[in-house]
Formats: structure tokens, sequence, C-alpha cells
């Protein structure tokens, strides 16, 4: 094992509220890392970077650094348990070596290229490339295909003789240590921490391969002062603006203005910088530590140790030089437009090769910049005002009482109040949506707004066409997700559907909004929870004037609602060993994608089938997506979850296609099933141990900040289940589990042929598979199926599961 050549004492940056250690660590073979010691975490992470990317993919071998990824990642798919990390550094040559693995990922990664080709995202984003120099690698195509034009993986590398393995393999070897960073996170102390990396990480070679180097800019003058036309697939945007830097590459970055407009529309904003950030970097809360190492490696490469821990969270000193320049740089010469409209179909004369996006490109003359000067608003723009909402007293309460769960402070047939005291954070917050010392007069603001609402007719036409294009925009979401919504369609008594939608607000105007809004606000009842660094007394004096401002004020429009009036979610009870079928065509024409929803509906909120439903799906997830994606290659969108419908608990089971039909997809799954069945009945005394403590441990993972505990707490509340004991009764249950309870529930409920195994197949038929379409809707069903043809006359004809709010033994409102 080899030592560290040098560690150095740095001084960090660190926020005033972080307890954690830190130290900086150089191995031999010049990997940089950066040990993290938390004495309170409950969970490891390390997340390591390295500085190889798409850029230097070969002339030809477009996305070659992308499908390496997959190969890294399929090796890791083999070893998912403890103390597999040398048999998996072992093979990882051995995998890209494997003509099977090779040729089974390029599939995999055709099939994520092919699902983004209908994304205006990705295809505006290619066509920005596509418009940059030639002999620039930001004008390359870096995410790969396997086939159709460019064929950059699979049919070119063969035409060029070229073996995709060997080329793999050659690539894999600009994976050197000194182009690599890594942050480990534990709770062990640094020296042990160091000792770990120094013994696992020190063997990895180092050629000494230089970190790359752009060759020139990305952009010459013929793409710049352009104004380009291009046709979205989506029907229109909805309103946004947002304004920021970014770039794939630390010599050159872009400053991009990203306008979302109604068609008559314009959007002014600002902020305020220094005492906010110091503020939320010096009170942030503590994440998980997985995203808390994988957004630091990321800074390792941008600022001196130092830095690390800060990165670009705070401002860094004033230097009017270097704003001078940068600002000198923002000039209209330089001005890249890309515009996306509908309108501009049939008007267009080029077409992006990758995803096939049709542009025109105009050039931005010098009238144009001289006329966008001279209407160039500026008595509008001015400096941000005073924000009335930073807080200034970040003092700590003293708790007087030891409080384990939330606790009814208040209540009245007007609201109710839960509270619970901060006793894990210490942070100057309260759980309503920010810092305690400006919370009252955040929510004053807001509650006023509300009680003295004004339905203003310019702002109506605006939201209300961004909320018709959302509605439009629904057919060009992924057909996974259109599923998904249909599922929640079927499910859900009081769920309208989106056409319906779509119709009756083309029908509203300004003056229906202004006289149903008296008759919302007419049934109201205050639900309120209340954590964090507030005392009770505050606590019950913020909503009592939070009644008197809605419900006491001259002009409020609040009444309050009557026990009676109470609206509760409900879902509807599937029929035992009956699936159900729901066959549809995609509603987007173009898209090839099709996708298969199969909802397991397994039993209503009880604490024992919690557990056995969630170990089930621990041990399953995972061999699923193995089964489904990897070996079977049916699409790059793969998996198996759980599923949680107001207090009913199911399995969830996604698959996104372009090579087979979903009715093939649907078989597929129900085969995993019955292949699992001999997995769960051979599950080794071991192995049920094993995955059960798994379970226990990611229960008791401790909150990681304010927000996570009072986000558990109100979802409990929020769902009528209030068991803020949860974690405690299911571990305990989880203790007591026996492997035979858990193989007669899976025997009882998920087992194809299950005698209470309830099915919901949800297929949405992709343009590729318009022929299987026909064949499925005109075959007859088969045993213990039934076609849903009419989704709420289906509805009607099923009962309800009761509702979680209320009932025997439950806190109620009234």
């Amino acid at each position: 094992m080899a030592a560290a050549v040098g560690n150095g004492n740095v001084e960090f940056i660190r926020a005033r509220s972080d307890k954690r250690e830190y130290r900086r660590v150089v191995l031999p073979n010049a990997l940089e890392c950066l040990l993290i010691s938390d004495a309170e975490t409950d969970k490891a992470a390390a997340c390591m970077e390295v500085e190889v990317g798409s850029f230097s993919d070969p002339e030809g071998l477009e996305g070659l650094a992308h499908f390496l990824e997959h190969m890294l990642f399929y090796a890791s798919e083999k070893y998912p348990e403890e103390h597999e990390y040398t048999k998996y550094i072992m093979e990882i040559c051995i995998q890209l070596m494997s003509q099977d693995a090779v040729l089974r990922e390029i599939k995999a990664v055709d099939s994520e290229h092919k699902k983004n080709l209908l994304s205006d995202g990705w295809r505006i984003s290619q066509l920005q490339k596509h418009l940059a120099s030639k002999d620039h690698p930001y004008h390359k195509f870096s995410t790969g295909k396997q086939f159709e034009v460019g064929k950059t993986l699979e049919t070119k590398p063969k035409e060029q003789g070229l073996d995709i393995r060997l080329e793999l393999l050659k690539f894999y070897e600009n994976y050197s240590a000194n182009l690599m960073h890594l942050v480990v996170y534990g709770k062990e102390s640094l020296d042990c921490i160091q000792s770990m990396v120094e013994r696992l990480f020190s063997d990895i070679k180092s050629s000494g391969q230089k970190s790359f180097k752009c060759p020139s800019d990305p952009l010459s003058e013929e793409h710049l002062q352009i104004l380009v036309k291009t046709l979205p697939i989506e029907e229109g945007w909805a309103m946004n603006l947002g304004a920021g830097e970014g770039s794939d590459s630390t010599q050159y970055s872009f400053f991009s203005v990203s306008m979302r407009l109604t068609d008559a529309g314009h959007v002014i904003f600002t902020f305020q910088l220094v005492a906010i950030n110091e503020m939320e970097f010096h009170y942030q809360d503590k994440v998980h530590p997985i995203s808390y190492v994988t957004n630091t490696v990321s800074s390792m490469r941008l600022f001196p140790p130092e830095e690390w821990l800060v990165g670009a969270s705070l401002p860094s000193k004033f230097t009017p030089e270097r704003i001078n320049m940068i600002l000198d740089e923002l000039s209209p010469e330089r001005v890249r437009i890309f515009w996306e409209s509908k309108k501009f179909e049939g008007h267009t004369n080029s077409v992006e090769p990758w995803y096939s996006t049709s542009y025109s490109v105009e050039n931005v003359t010098p009238s144009m910049i001289q006329q966008w000067i001279q209407n160039a608003p500026t008595e509008k723009l001015h400096l941000p005002k005073p924000n009335i909402f930073i807080p200034k007293d970040l003092s700590l309460k003293e708790v007087h009482e030891k409080v384990t769960f939330p606790t009814i402070l208040r209540k009245t047939p007007l609201s109710r109040l839960w509270y619970k005291p901060d006793m894990l954070f210490s942070t100057p917050k309260v759980w309503v949506g920010g810092y305690n010392d400006k919370m009252r007069v955040l929510l004053n603001a807001i509650l006023k707004q509300i009680s003295n609402f004004e339905v203003k007719p310019s702002r109506f036409s605006a939201l209300k066409e961004t909320s018709v294009k959302d509605y439009q925009n629904f057919s060009f979401n992924q057909p996974h997700s259109q599923a998904s919504y249909y599922v929640s369609l079927i499910l859900e008594d009081k769920r309208w559907p989106r056409l319906e939608k779509l119709e009756a607000l083309s029908k509203l105007d300004s003056d229906s909004l202004a006289k149903f809004v008296p008759h919302l606000l007419s049934k109201t009842f205050l639900e309120c929870y209340i954590q964090g660094n507030i005392e009770p007394s505050e606590a019950k004096s913020i909503i009592h004037e939070i009644e008197d401002i809605t419900f006491n004020s001259p002009n409020s429009l609040f009444k309050s609602m009557s026990p009676s009036q109470y609206l509760t979610k409900r879902v509807i009870m599937l029929e035992n060993e009956l699936k159900c079928y729901y066959q549809i065509e995609g509603l987007n024409k173009k898209n090839e994608n099709s996708s298969l929803v199969q909802y397991i509906q397994v039993h209503q909120e009880d604490a024992i089938s919690n557990v056995k439903l969630e170990l089930f799906s621990l041990i399953a997830s995972q061999p699923a997506f193995n089964q489904l994606r990897t070996i079977e290659q049916l699409g790059y969108i793969a998996s198996l979850s759980l599923r949680y419908d107001y207090g009913v608990w199911a399995l969830h089971v996604v698959i996104q296609s372009t090579v087979k039909d979903p009715s093939y997809l649907d078989t597929r799954v129900d085969e995993f099933f019955k292949m699992f069945e001999i997995n769960i009945h051979e599950l080794s005394d071991k192995d049920f141990k094993r995955n059960v403590k798994s379970l226990i441990d990611s229960k008791l993972e401790k909150f990681k900040n304010l927000w996570e505990e009072s986000h558990f707490y109100w979802g409990e509340i929020e769902a009528g289940t209030l068991k803020f004991d949860r974690v405690e009764s299911e571990v305990a249950l989880l203790r007591e589990l026996k492997k035979e309870e858990f193989i007669e529930f899976f025997d009882q409920y998920i087992k194809v042929g299950a005698p209470q195994r309830r099915t919901i197949s949800v297929q949405v038929f992709g343009c590729n598979h318009s022929e299987e379409f026909k064949t499925a809707i005109a075959e007859a069903d088969p045993p213990k199926t039934y076609r849903i043809t009419d989704i709420f006359g289906f509805k009607r004809s099923r009962p309800l599961y009761s509702s979680l709010k209320g009932g025997p033994g439950r806190i109620t409102m009234d």
C-alpha cells in the first residue's frame, strides 16, 4: 500500500455551521483526493470525476466517451453488493473486451438517443453545436447511435475497418489517475478514511495524460451575429425567462438568455446577491452524502483547494476590470439568436443531420442592432428594491421541552396547528418556507394577496395561454409519462381528464374566474404545521394572525368550511385475479417509442404489508432492470418501483421501447415475475437477513436537514395517516419478520396467478407499432382479463378504498 505523497494544511473556506472535518490528499499516482469525516452521518459516499469526455471522441466515433460510460455502468451492475469493489475493477477491461456486452450496450445507447429525438431541448442543443466551427470539438455529436444517419458506434466503424471493442479499450487508456479527482465521505476518522483511500486507489495507473485543451474558440465570425429560425416539436412555450453562464469546458463559456414567451408577452427579472448567498452558504442544510460529494468533486478542477467547499456559492471580491472585460464580450455583434416557432413551418431551408431539426439562418444586420439600441428600455431597468424578506436575526431559540413528534398546539373550527420545535439541526429556520426571522412577514404578504385577490385581464390572458399550451404539449410527453397519466386517470375517483380541462379552459374568461374565486375561498379550512426555530407561543400567534387576515379582514373572500364539506381523494379497488388492459395509440404520431406500465395493486396502508412490499421492491428492482433492459434490451427506460396513491400501495413496472410493442413488453414483465418466483422461493436465510438489514438501515437513516424532517411529518398529516412513529414501528416489524411470511405475501399478492393479484396494464403504442396496435385491439380477451374501453364507466363499476382522513382511531378535523 502506497502512502500519500502530500496533503498540505489547507485552510478550507467553510460554512459557519459546518462541523465536518476535511483533508486534502494527493496519492503517489497523482490522484487528488478530498477526505470528509462526519461523525453524525449514517451513510458513506464517494464520487470520482475524470477529466475525459466527449471532446476527446476520435473523429468518426462520435459518442465513444458516452459509450464507455455505459460499459463501466454495465460492469458495476454486476457487482451491487458490498466488498465487491476489487472484482469490479478487475473485470472492467474483461467487460470492455466482451463482444456480447459491447453489442448489447450499443443498442442501449441507440435506444437512449431515440428517446430524445423528439425532445426540443436536445434538438436545440445539438443545433447550437451544429452551427459552430467544424474543427472544434463542441461541434461534435456526443451521444452516439447505432443505425441510420451517422452509424457512429457500429456500422460506420466496420466500414472504416475499425474494431469498436479495440477503440473502446484504446479510449479507456485516457482514464489516467492524474486526471482524476476523488471525494470520500464517511463517519470514520480522517486517518482511517485516508488509509482506505490509499489502499483502494493507489494502484490506478497514471500515464501522465494531459488534460484536454480546446484548439480554438468554438465560434468563428460566421457563427456569430446570426438569427436561427427553427421548427419546434411542441405546440408552444410556457412563459418563462432565465439567464446565466454555462459551458462544456473550462476554456470558454456561453452567456445565455432563455425566454419562453406568450404570443405577446415580456418578462423582466432582477435579483439580490451578496446577502442572500452568504446566508444560504453559512446556514446551508446538510444534504445526502452522495449529493454532497457529487457537487464538491466538480469544484476540485475549477478552484484552488481552499475554495473547494465554497466553489461558486459566494461572490468573489469586486473586480471592476474583469467585469468590464466580460461586459465588453456581451455585445450585439457576438449574439446568436435561436428562435423556435411553429409559424416557421414551410419556411426553413436546412436540416440538422442528427435530430432532423428544420432550420434556416439569417444574418443579424447592423440596422437591426441599431434598432435594438434605440428601442432599449431605460426607465424601467433599475437596481432591485430592498428585499424585506432577508433575515437579520439568525439567533437560535431555546427549546424548553423536548418533543419527539408533532403535537396539536391549537385547534379551532377554522384551523388546526401542528407544531414541533427544532431538536436536531440547530439552524435559524422554521419550516413554513424559510428563515424564521422573516417568516411572519412572508406569510402575511402571501395571505393578503390571496385574501384581496383581483383578476387582472391582461395577466389572466397570459396565464391562460400558458395553461392551454401546457395541456396541448402533453401530447409531446414521453410515452411512459403518458402511460403513467392513464394509470392515475383510471385509479383516482376525482380526476378530470386533460382534454376536458382543455375544453373548459378554452371557454374560461377573466369575469368567470373573478366570480368563481369567492365560491372557491368560501370553503376553507387551514391545516398548518410549523417546525423549527420558533417557540410555541409565537407559532400560536402566527396562526391566530393568519386566521384574522383570512377570515376577519374587511374585504376577505375566505369563509370557513363545515366538516361535511371536507374532500379527500380516493382510489378504486381492483378485482382479485383480474388483469385489466388499457391500450391506446401514442398522442404524438411521430414518436417511435411505445411504453408499458404494469400496475400491481397490493394493499391499503398497513404497517406489516408496507414492509413486506418494500422488501420485495428492494430485492427485485435491480434484477428487473438487469433482465428487462440489460439482457433483453427491451428499452433504455426499464424500472420496477413502488407506487403510492392516497394510501394505496402498488408495484409499478415501466418499460419504454422502440424495438418491441407494449403487448409484447407486458408478456416479458409477466415472464420476469414467473422467473423471479424461483428466486423468491429459493432465497437463502443469509440473503433474506441481508436484505432485511439493508431495508432497516435505509429506514433508520437520519434526516439530513430540517426540510427532510418536516417534509416527512407533513406527509403524514397531509395523508391523514398520522403515523409519526412510522420508522420505529416498521423497523420493529422488520426485525420480527420471518422469511416464510415474506414468501407467503409474495405468493398471495404478487406472483403471476396469485389469488389476490390485481393488475392494470396500460399500453401506449408508438408509430413504430401501429400495426401491432390494430392487431391488439382486435384480439379476443384472454381468460381472467378485462379490456378497458371506457375509463369512466370502468371506474364507476368499481368500489373505492376508504379515505385515511378520519375513521376509527384517527384524528379528524371536526
